[in-house]
């Protein structure tokens, strides 16, 4: 595990290697043990090294018998062992034990086709002298990043925004575009970043650079959706998963350094913590973390866990001032607006694990591959009803129902955020409005019309929220619910695995993801329908597959979802503050939202009219971005306790 990053000149220019220093610099965080560059002219790569795998002979970066090609890599490749043989009984000499090395040595046997032969997660970058060419990949699932600047005078990458950045002469600025995606979802789906002119080099996808700039990206793989054979019976799914699963795990604990388990006493940490201590027949180290507020911690299911499978069990809480206090912080880290409050203990579980172990392991996966999302069941069902509504009443009468629901003043917030996620508030004829708005959008496109300026809205134009997202819903394929996990593995889960991996390389630590075996998911998400949902709880085959292993109480429990108290905090005078931050002068002069909606939207939080802590939440987010990774401002704190 590491940082990689490059540069590749598209005239006579040079890449001195202090450039590179400079880049690699700018995460040393992600590989505090060991730094490398490499330059040949027009050409130089660097790292940072976390040492995992082969500390002694791992050192990057890396090339072949006769120094024709030369890789910088990050990630772990678990099947590197079986693909070593192969390639040694084709010829190919290694010096070193890496699975680094098996890439260089794939590459030269097979060129770009060498990913597909990679079961891991990656993202890496070879230059090929012997082709003049650049050549970079990224794993299948968008488990590892990847970003990119590209120009008519060079192509910069890094494995952060922050380290392209730092190449003398890339600017930082806003792409403006971007705001009403991010106002909807919280993240973006498409290749644009928030920074005018760097993109991302999407999951599953490589890209070659020749020397006049010239580029080709092409996708190597895309999940696979076939029709569900039903003449299995259950058994053999449960069977099947579970040894998957086990095999996924085992493969995962490839390493010549400590390893543990972040636990949240869910079905998916739990069942990776029991197998992980299955295979090794040895307690592991498990690490959770929670809040002071009982209602909204998940401390007491871990423990259960921890004390089922006898780990050495380690806890962190984290209080309200911790959260504030450290956002700043956290924003400068993942270079760009923070999706979801859960990225604020996910850190903090970090750097409790980076005390003991430098690798953990996370349930992270599971949901979006095996249906565990409450909605999931819950859209199947609306659609049906919804179905049946439509062909019985007229389209004039739904619309004054849908209206009476979101603008009547005898229906009070919680009973209207319940309504509105039923087919009576929504549009069945769109499915922006059916599902994306009803589970994803903080602020659908209407409600962003009455919130940007003039200006921002003639920038973005009509259906931008969705476009990206609307793509991959197109696309997709087979029964509604494989429909529905293609687009959220493709949209959703690259964004919570981006959290996964600034969170946990910020404290200096590796997280895998075993639920995340490429295999693996192309055999989880062609579950048919039926077996893979009981009632609105999702995961049946899983729980199923473990029951040897957990106690009934954690395996069938509601599932919380590790939320945040984020609106309890709001009610108190945190939401003063927040408000006075967002309607400063400095806030308001970049004319991105109008005053008057922004003060309403904090009258109607205060009144109980509203429930918009999730609105809140993007809009802070959003100004502490621009003033932290855009104004490069001093991380001061935000919350209401601090002095």
């Amino acid at each position: 595990m590491c940082g990689i990053t490059g540069v590749m000149q598209f005239g006579n220019a040079r890449v001195e290697p202090e450039t590179l220093r400079r880049m690699c610099a700018a995460m040393v965080h992600r590989g505090p043990d060991d730094e490398g560059i490499y330059t040949a002219g027009p050409v130089g790569i660097g790292m940072r090294r976390l040492s995992i795998v082969d500390l002694a002979t791992g050192h990057q970066p890396l090339s072949n018998e006769d120094g024709t090609v030369w890789i910088v890599f990050n990630g772990e490749i678990y099947n590197h062992a079986e693909l070593r043989e192969k390639l040694q009984a084709l010829g190919h000499q290694y010096r070193t034990h890496s699975d680094t090395e098996t890439i260089v040595h794939l590459y030269e046997e097979y060129g770009p086709d060498c990913v597909q032969h990679l079961r891991g997660m990656f993202a890496f970058a070879i230059w090929d002298a012997r082709r003049q060419r650049l050549f970079i990949a990224r794993d299948r699932l968008g488990i590892k990043p990847l970003y990119y600047h590209l120009t008519s005078q060079q192509i910069v990458f890094g494995s952060e925004i922050k380290v392209i950045l730092a190449f003398p002469g890339t600017g930082a600025q806003l792409d403006r575009t971007v705001l009403p995606e991010y106002l909807a979802f919280g993240y973006l789906s498409g290749e644009q970043t928030f920074y005018n002119g760097i993109r991302k080099l999407m999951p599953g996808h490589w890209m070659e650079v020749d020397p006049s700039g010239q580029i080709r990206i092409a996708r190597y793989w895309d999940l696979p959706v076939t029709e569900s054979d039903r003449s299995q019976p259950e058994s053999y799914y449960i069977q099947a998963y579970r040894e998957m699963l086990e095999q996924a795990v085992n493969s995962h604990l490839m390493s010549d350094v400590p390893l543990g388990v972040f636990l949240s006493g869910g079905v998916d940490s739990s069942a990776v913590a029991a197998l992980m201590t299955k295979i090794r027949r040895a307690p592991v180290e498990t690490f959770s973390v929670g809040y002071a507020e009982d209602a909204y911690s998940e401390l007491p299911y871990a423990r259960v866990v921890a004390k089922h499978l006898n780990s050495i069990h380690h806890e962190v809480l984290v209080s309200q001032q911790d959260f504030f206090d450290s956002l700043p912080h956290l924003i400068g880290h993942e270079d760009e607006p923070i999706v979801w409050p859960s990225s604020i203990p996910l850190y903090f579980v970090a750097q409790l694990a980076h005390s003991r172990v430098k690798v953990v392991l996370t349930g992270e996966g599971a949901d979006e591959t095996l249906a565990g999302y409450t909605r999931y069941a819950f859209t199947l069902k609306n659609a049906a009803w919804d179905r049946l509504y439509r062909r019985l009443i007229p389209g004039a009468v739904r619309g004054a129902v849908r209206g009476s629901i979101a603008d009547s003043t005898w229906i009070n917030a919680t009973v209207r955020r319940k309504l509105s996620h039923t087919f009576l508030a929504r549009n069945g004829n769109s499915w922006a409005s059916f599902y994306f708005d009803n589970f994803f959008s903080a602020f659908s496109e209407s409600e962003q019309s009455g919130l940007f300026t003039h200006e921002v809205l003639a920038e973005c134009g009509a259906g931008a929220p969705y476009r990206h997202v609307l793509e991959y819903w197109e696309h997709s394929s087979g029964e509604m619910l494989q429909r529905l996990l293609y687009t959220d593995i493709k949209t959703y889960l690259v964004e919570l695995l981006m959290k996964q991996d600034n969170m946990s390389m910020a404290a200096s630590i590796e997280s895998r993801v075993p639920f995340l075996d490429h295999l693996l998911v192309e055999f989880a998400t062609n579950i048919p329908q039926n077996l893979q949902l009981g009632g609105l709880a999702g995961k049946r085959i899983l729980k199923k597959a473990v029951e040897d292993l957990l106690p009934h109480s954690i395996l069938y429990r509601p599932k919380l979802g590790f939320p945040t108290p984020w609106n309890r905090w709001l009610a108190g005078p945190q939401l003063d503050v927040i408000c006075k931050l967002l309607l400063e002068p400095r806030s308001m002069e970049r004319e991105l939202f109008q005053r008057s909606a922004v003060e309403r939207l904090f009258a109607e939080h205060r009144s109980g009219d509203r429930d918009h802590y999730d609105r809140i939440w993007r809009l802070l987010n959003l100004e502490l971005w621009h003033r932290v990774c855009l104004e490069k401002e001093a991380h001061k704190p935000v919350s209401a306790t601090a002095d």
